[in-house]
């Protein structure tokens, strides 16, 4: 379809710079420019961009708090043939950010959607930590604790693709510190700060290593990117028993239901439900 005769695009989804602001494209600065109003997880974070730029644009905020609230109203005002920009606080928007939802209801609306390529701290720790070159996994933030948190790390440390995350300067040393005996001591990673800023760093070597820089303080914005596991032979069938086990004993003894801990642990360990299941079930049939 030629460029004159596409249809006309009612919701933008625009990345926007992680850091540098000579990163935008030109095609986003024109986006920003022609459309109605801006819709910005951030306003006073976006604002500045906009300023660096020399546009005007009414501005409003769109974030978790009030999405839900918004949804309706922007999506019959895009009915009207208002424009919006999305943009999120820095990078893509909806990689571990808001507005999932409302470019959901603009498709189902029957509404165009385009998303404008761009920055993405994800892909540039990648690059940057040399240890992508095929396919990989993003995971958005660890969780902070519980079933959650470790289900999450186990099946980072058993994960034949490389792992990208995002983590808080202060939790840092303390997540590497819980995958480190998960993983072999060669397993290498890259801590990755603030990206595409005057202060740009990006630490590589083996998580041991790593585990003690990490404790000497790190600052600024973080991606982790986790080697992928080494090929190994398959387990035996009654390792793979034992492991499933273990890991139930972990999740029944955190209190969790049959149910929950059952989900958990396929999810965790890569099998299915219903098998982690059925074996929960017939490990209570024998309990006293």
């Amino acid at each position: 379809m030629a460029e004159a005769e596409r249809p006309r695009a009612s919701l933008f989804v625009v990345a926007t710079p992680i850091g540098n602001l000579e990163d935008v494209t030109l095609r986003a600065l024109r986006v920003l420019r022609e459309c109605d109003e801006v819709l910005a997880e951030d306003t006073r974070h976006t604002l500045s961009l906009l300023r660096a730029h020399h546009i005007e644009k009414p501005l409003s905020r769109l974030d978790d708090h009030v999405v839900r609230d918004r949804i309706d109203a922007l999506v019959a005002a895009m009915r009207e043939g208002r424009r919006f920009a999305l943009v999120s606080d820095a990078g893509t928007p909806l990689v571990s950010d808001p507005g999932a939802l409302l470019v959901r209801a603009a498709a189902d609306a029957g509404l165009v959607v385009e998303a404008l390529p761009g920055p993405s701290a994800v892909l540039v720790a990648l690059v940057l930590s040399g240890l992508g070159g095929g396919g990989f996994r993003f995971v958005g933030f660890v969780p902070r604790d519980g079933l959650a948190r470790r289900a999450t790390l186990s099946a980072m440390a058993r994960d034949p693709l490389p792992t990208v995350f995002f983590e808080s300067p202060e939790r840092t040393a303390d997540t590497l510190a819980e995958l480190a005996p998960l993983c072999a001591p060669t397993r290498r990673a890259a801590i990755t700060r603030e990206l595409t800023k005057f202060h740009e760093e990006c630490i590589r070597g083996a998580l041991p290593a790593l585990v003690a820089r990490a404790n000497e303080g790190i600052r600024g914005e973080v991606t982790v990117v986790l080697e992928g596991a080494p090929e190994e032979l398959p387990a035996s069938d009654e390792e793979a028993r034992d492991e499933v086990e273990r890991a139930l004993d972990s999740a029944l003894a955190a209190g969790m239901k049959p149910s929950d801990a059952a989900r958990e642990v396929a999810r965790a360990l890569g099998l299915k439900r219903a098998d982690v299941y059925a074996r929960c079930l017939a490990r209570s049939a024998k309990a006293p």
